[in-house]
């Protein structure tokens, strides 16, 4: 440029409205020595994966091809796995001996883009903050991929809290669906001790009861003592009719006096065994209405002690279906160049912007001189 043509640029320059300076031509040097000088590159690790669980329907798309093999996402642990990530405990664990902090806080980082930056302050908020701004874990619930993007000021750095925080997921799921498991489990089997107590309380009382009465089954004993009762009914009857034709054939027979004591034998009898089925205390009628609780309390501890155990059967089979882990889909990669800062965008967006401004406050004291005048 020819020193005619130089001045005539400057002078062209110092023709331009302050405003315009202040609002756009400022802004714009500031970003080109911002973007140009000082900006530090930034390196994006990125890792792909997906929540599965065998019992769990599908979504869509890769839901859907999950579930073709017999397995698919499991939306609980997606959800826990993501806030956990961006959570200030995650940030505790990746920063376990000041690993993170060392790696942002790094003197080739530029002032600007540095955790502790200008003002210094590095507390443990602060350093949340910067963490969020970092760490990103988005969930696409179309696929049910879960991406997971770390950027850092070193490419290995990146990669290497990628890793660590996708082992952080695997573990957070792992422990998730270990407890659920655990804990499905568990609530069955005590259900089952609870069952089997109560099975051998009943059956010791039912045994306790049987051995006071001597009796095995009243209603079966009963049965037993109707039949003599029968048989000594049908022989008091056959008596009863040969002393009747005795009596009356031949009455001074001496066979009447025998057939008299044996009727009177065989009634005394029949009453004796009426009593001890039905009509007193002890009778087997009597003891078949406690014998018939104890019974059904039995039956019914060994029905919930069936149940309790099919219980616990379908508890395992429910905890081996809910076991739920994470399938990477892609490994954290080790960027090989920066993606940020996108330098000339930045530069373009800031001019672009204080055009705008630029513009926008012309009008405005325009009007403003316009209502004075």
């Amino acid at each position: 440029m020819s020193a005619k043509n130089f001045k005539a640029t400057t002078a062209g320059l110092t023709r331009l409205p302050r405003l315009f300076w202040f609002a756009t031509a400022l802004p714009t040097i500031c970003a080109l020595l911002y973007y140009g000088l000082f900006a530090s590159n930034v390196y994006i690790s990125e890792s792909r994966f997906v929540v599965r669980s065998p019992d769990k329907p599908a979504v869509s798309g890769l839901g859907l091809l999950v579930k073709s093999s017999g397995l698919s996402t499991s939306g609980d642990e997606i959800y826990a796995t993501k806030d956990y990530l961006t959570s200030r405990d995650a940030l505790r664990a990746i920063n376990r001996g000041s690993a993170f902090e060392r790696a942002f806080t790094n003197t080739d980082v530029s002032v600007f883009d540095r955790f502790d930056g200008i003002l210094g302050n590095r507390s443990f908020e602060n350093l949340y903050k910067y963490y969020d701004g970092k760490v990103k874990v988005e969930y696409d619930s179309a696929s049910s991929i879960t991406t997971l993007t770390v950027r850092a000021y070193n490419p290995k750095s990146a990669q290497q809290f990628n890793e660590q925080l996708l082992e952080m997921a695997e573990q957070t799921v792992n422990r998730m669906s270990e407890r659920g498991r655990r804990d499905l489990i568990s609530v069955a089997q005590n259900e089952v001790s609870n069952a089997k107590q109560q099975a051998q309380d009943a059956a010791a009382a039912l045994a306790s009861y049987r051995d006071r009465q001597g009796l095995i089954d009243p209603e079966k004993q009963a049965a037993i003592q109707m039949q003599m009762i029968s048989k000594l009914q049908d022989g008091l009857i056959t008596t009863k009719t040969q002393l009747l034709e005795l009596r009356s054939l031949a009455p001074a027979s001496p066979q009447i006096p025998v057939l008299e004591t044996r009727a009177k034998g065989l009634a005394r009898e029949i009453e004796g065994q009426i009593g001890a089925v039905a009509g007193s205390k002890g009778s087997l009628a009597a003891s078949a209405v406690q014998y018939q609780r104890f019974s059904i309390a039995n039956q019914f501890a060994e029905k919930q002690l069936a149940s309790a155990l099919a219980s616990l059967e379908e508890s395992r089979s429910e905890a081996r279906r809910k076991h739920a882990y994470v399938e990477r889909v892609v490994q954290p990669n080790l960027p090989d160049n920066p993606l940020e800062p996108r330098r000339l965008r930045g530069v373009f967006s800031v001019f672009v912007l204080g055009l705008v401004a630029w513009g926008l406050l012309s009008m405005l004291l325009a009007g403003l001189m316009e209502h004075r005048d």
